[in-house]
């Protein structure tokens, strides 16, 4: 079987936008660009009874049919169903996943030929329901997913890719390398050591609910307070009206990390103004926002057992880390220049079709070219009896950030003598 026949793709499925990159002829990734020309696709999807829009188009009709439109879908998943009733239907968030993924497919597959390998990139944080979900998405879009990935563990492998770390002439080197990860609609922040071609998770930390999503939700909010101390009247509360609003929002959010102002638009009930947005001020509105991120540093940190000093670097990745704000306080903290060599959007993407080349390599009987060690996110338990309060208890069997694989024991006693069966419930979480 030759390279080409199977394609190493890697897919970072994101919550405001998706991408897919593959290794090409010399091993090195480079993203495909959609249908559209572009490299990255908006994970937006458009219902519109049988006909299906996914990308650049769906996200449009944000500002004018926002109840057929699906986004931030990735936030959802592991639940039942996602957040929004779209045309009276409820769709389970990995199906809205499961046609981003056939969008990014039928697009490569235009490029590349038909392929069905993949590795799909996740939130270090993502517990195994997401992760499950996520995997489904995959199969339901006719992907073989050969493997879901931590999103920093993958920008991470990127990153040893791009500074030569997995060629055998620098096997000697050792990288302290923290990266931080904020994302569209999730944070992570992973310690990890590179020691020459091997890649270990010595601790991860995140937030699925925290992204560049919550920093857009407080420009909207800033814009329509300014709009009703000028009119009385909340832009908000319309549909179309907020659709738009939003999209307004997402493009000052940008203009604001390279100018110190910007300009919103802002039309409802008849009333017409220009919002002006002082950087300062969005800063000051989202310093909450930064400061959940920092603790989140702080708390990977302490559990990887190191001190700022012992960091040679401070990797950033993900899309939202180009807001000013991000990189002063990441300088403040770690006191050292944050590395930005990675491409922000791309990196995930990247490490990932690494991994999937790696996996094919394997398959083949090929000597791989890196490892990675991880550890899991979150605590493993089985469900016991406290016998002091009678209550239902989490009994921690693995705590998070245990390296992977690894192998551990505890007794539990039956509830009465000779007793014929047992119901062994595993747990996840810290929670007891």
């Amino acid at each position: 079987m030759n390279t080409e026949a199977t394609p190493a793709v890697g897919i970072d499925l994101g919550t405001t936008f998706s991408m897919l990159a593959r290794l090409d002829d010399k091993g090195r990734p480079i993203t495909l660009v959609n249908a559209e020309g572009e490299r990255s696709t908006p994970s937006v999807v458009r219902f519109d009874n049988e006909d299906v829009v996914v990308g650049r188009e769906a996200l449009k009709a944000m500002a004018t049919e926002p109840v057929k439109v699906a986004d931030c879908s990735k936030r959802d998943m592991g639940n039942r169903v996602y957040h929004k009733v779209i045309n009276g239907k409820q769709y389970p968030p990995e199906v809205i996943g499961a046609f981003i993924l056939n969008k990014l497919r039928l697009d490569a597959t235009a490029q590349t030929g038909p392929f069905t390998k993949v590795v799909i990139t996740v939130p270090a944080y993502f517990d195994e329901v997401r992760r499950k979900a996520t995997q489904d998405a995959g199969y339901m879009a006719g992907f073989e997913v050969l493997d879901i990935i931590n999103e920093p563990t993958s920008a991470a492998i990127a990153f040893g890719f791009h500074h030569g770390f997995t060629s055998e002439e620098k096997t000697d080197r050792s990288h302290r390398v923290m990266v931080y990860d904020l994302g569209g609609g999730t944070f992570d922040v992973t310690v990890m050591e590179i020691r020459g071609s091997n890649y270990i998770t010595l601790a991860t930390d995140g937030d699925v609910q925290l992204g560049g999503y919550d920093w857009d939700q407080r420009l909207v909010d800033l814009v329509a307070d300014a709009f009703i101390r000028q009119h009385f009247s909340d832009p908000r509360e319309d549909p179309v009206t907020a659709g738009r609003l939003w999209r307004e929002c997402e493009d000052a959010k940008r203009t604001l990390s390279t100018r110190p102002k910007a300009s919103v638009p802002c039309d409802y009930h008849g009333f017409s103004s220009r919002i002006e947005i002082q950087r300062e001020q969005f800063e000051e509105a989202t310093q909450d926002l930064l400061d959940r991120t920092r603790f989140t540093m702080t708390q990977a940190l302490k559990a990887a057992g190191l001190q700022w000093t012992d960091l040679d670097r401070v990797l950033l990745t993900g899309g939202s880390t180009r807001m000013p704000m991000v990189r002063a306080m990441v300088r403040q903290i770690a006191g050292k220049e944050p590395d930005t060599s990675v491409a922000a959007d791309e990196a995930v993407a990247h490490g990932a079709a690494l991994r999937a080349g790696l996996l094919i390599d394997k398959s083949r009987g090929k000597a791989p070219a890196f490892q990675i060690r991880n550890v899991n996110s979150h605590s493993l338990g089985v469900v016991g009896i406290d016998p002091s309060t009678k209550r239902r208890r989490n009994g921690i069997l693995i705590p998070r950030n245990t390296p992977i694989p690894v192998t551990t024991k505890r007794n539990f006693k039956t509830h009465k003598p000779n007793q014929r069966s047992i119901l062994v419930e595993v747990v996840e979480g810290e929670n007891p």
